[in-house]
Parts: C-alpha cells; sequence; structure tokens
C-alpha cells in the first residue's frame, strides 16, 4: 500500500515521508477496522485505506478545520474521511452478517 500512495503523492522515490506515510495508512487501517466491528479489512478494501491516506496526507496542518478560504478559493472538509466509501463499507457489513449466520442442530 505504501508503493501506491507514494505512487499518488508522486513520492516513487522518496523515502523521506516513510515513516509518516507508513503512520498515516496504519491509522486508517485501524480506523476501518472500527468501522467494520473489529473485523480485519480484506484486501479488496486496501484501495479504500490508500484514498483515505491521500486526503489524510493533504490535510496535515488543517487538522479540524471545516472549511477554509484564501484569495477567492475556499475548502470544505467532510466530517468523515471515509464519507465516500461508506456504501462499500456498509455492504461489506452485511456480507459479514449473512457469513455468521449460522446454525447449529443437535440431533
Amino acid at each position: 500500500m505504501l508503493e501506491n500512495l507514494k505512487l499518488m503523492l508522486d513520492m516513487k522515490d522518496d523515502v523521506s515521508q516513510d515513516d509518516r506515510l507508513n503512520f498515516i495508512l496504519d491509522s486508517v487501517k485501524e480506523r476501518l477496522k472500527m468501522l467494520l466491528g473489529g473485523i480485519e479489512p480484506p484486501e479488496a478494501m486496501n484501495h479504500i485505506i490508500v484514498e483515505v491516506a491521500l486526503i489524510r496526507f493533504n490535510r496535515i496542518g488543517s487538522e479540524g478545520i471545516t472549511s477554509h478560504t484564501v484569495e477567492g478559493e475556499s475548502a470544505s472538509f467532510g466530517e468523515s474521511d471515509f464519507n465516500g466509501f461508506m456504501d462499500e463499507i456498509q455492504a461489506f457489513i452485511d456480507s459479514q452478517k449473512d457469513v455468521r449466520k449460522g446454525r447449529v442442530r443437535f440431533l
């Protein structure tokens, strides 16, 4: 995931930010795990981790700000960096409910 994040940030050959990027990736992964009810995020959700890590990296220095305007240019930030992915997250949670429903029969 680090390589993909660095590629998106155009930092492919730069190792100076690796510790920070790995921390962000780990933090995002743990938050996603919490959103999934404690289930380890499957590999198919790695794109969510990378995309949210990119959002978090780009917001460094702007934590807690909901909107910002400078010389006519404005930016607003959602309440959760995961908002754009909640449909996918909910679909995964719903699929796990089906898997966990099992029956035990005693004969």
